[in-house]
């Protein structure tokens, strides 16, 4: 494709940390480029504290093992989601609860997530679609009144806020990713931000590898030994290296995204007039991070034919989730609660358009081609 959907970019110091890395001769995970990532995510976002994971999915499983899930126990997320959402969840034997999406920002509808709850319930899950927040004060509300845990999957979050707190901070905790498809990114890549102070012991074992690794390092205990569950779960240097730069330029990076997100924006508009599609929805109080750009189409036929219009002049344009609730793993280790009229019918008709830093001087083509396929 001409215009692929997405290409990563690079800010041009990635190379250089990474030789730096080297020079030190330290390549493994936790060394000086994680800790300078982690205390950068801290500053960023206010979180008690922030470990660095090789993915998002990873950084999930930390929370699924920090929950403490015992076989049976239920977690609440959208069916709307990617299969990490719902996986990291079930590896513990958790059994995913889906609900339903809003109509307007594609996010878990936070009224009915009570009707889901039961004995069982443990985690919600809400997942910030398109770096645009949840409905948080709803959320954290039914939570403290069912004792119930929240782990945010703000994999598409990073620069985000909801009510001017950054997204991946309001829960207990908030999972980040730093994936090629990212705003900001190493390639593959995630975080862990924990924002309950009763957590962090227990995430610094998990995180290394179930160890009391980080008391031995400080003195607290002559050996180091196995205490608790855990994995490898740190990135490595390298990846880290990498990142560095990347958040090193997170501001400037956000700000040409939202050049291109709202160039997107001003030339739908007239099209949604029409009623010949519809825009994303950002609300009142969410300040989004430009992280994706998309469009619903008033039918899936509709869909199919803009793809492939778009397709036939080299652009790569796509769709996104398969619903979890109705695959054939959400069937076998999930349970669906409700209708989802607002799922399926977004899962059919969305289309997402390309939308990387670079695509300035194409990005009127990608325009262009939409407009003349949308009637």
């Amino acid at each position: 494709m001409k215009i692929g959907f997405n290409k990563p970019y690079m800010v041009g110091k990635e190379l250089w940390h990474i030789a730096q890395a080297h020079h030190r001769g330290y390549l493994a995970g936790g060394g000086e480029f994680t800790r300078l990532c982690q205390r950068w995510l801290e500053q960023q976002t206010g979180a008690e504290m922030a470990l660095l994971t090789h993915s998002c999915t990873a950084a999930l499983e930390m929370a699924a093992l920090l929950a403490d899930l015992q076989p049976g126990d239920e977690v609440i997320l959208p069916s709307y989601t990617f299969v990490s959402t719902a996986n990291a969840f079930a590896l513990r034997g958790a059994v995913p609860v889906f609900v339903d999406i809003r109509e307007d920002t594609l996010n878990i509808d936070e009224n009915l997530i009570e009707a889901a709850i039961t004995p069982k319930t443990k985690v919600i899950v809400p997942v910030h679609y398109a770096g645009v927040a949840c409905e948080m004060d709803t959320i954290m509300d039914i939570a403290g009144r069912h004792n119930l845990l929240v782990v945010e999957d703000a994999a598409q979050g990073l620069m985000s806020t909801y009510k001017g707190r950054p997204l991946g901070t309001i829960g207990h905790m908030g999972a980040l990713s730093f994936h090629e498809t990212k705003n900001i990114i190493s390639g593959e890549g995630g975080a862990l931000l924990i924002n309950d102070p009763a957590y962090i012991e227990g995430a610094e074992t998990t995180w290394e590898k179930g160890t009391n690794r980080k008391k031995y390092n400080c003195g607290e205990v002559d050996k180091y030994t196995w205490v608790s569950l855990g994995s490898s779960y740190q990135p490595s240097e390298l990846i880290a290296a990498f990142l560095y730069a990347q958040i090193e330029e997170a501001e400037s990076i956000t700000e040409r995204r939202h050049d291109l997100w709202n160039n997107y924006h001003r030339a739908f508009a007239e099209a949604e007039a029409k009623g010949l599609t519809r825009r994303p929805i950002i609300p009142h109080g969410c300040g989004h991070n430009a992280h994706m750009y998309y469009l619903l189409m008033p039918e899936a036929d509709k869909r199919k034919a803009i793809i492939s219009a778009l397709s036939d002049k080299e652009i790569h344009a796509v769709f996104h989730y398969i619903p979890l609730h109705s695959s054939p793993a959400g069937k076998r280790y999930g349970r669906a609660n409700g209708t989802f009229e607002v799922t399926d019918s977004v899962s059919q008709c969305l289309l997402r358009l390309p939308m990387w830093i670079g695509l300035e001087d194409q990005q009127r083509n990608v325009i262009d081609a939409v407009l003349e396929n949308i009637s």
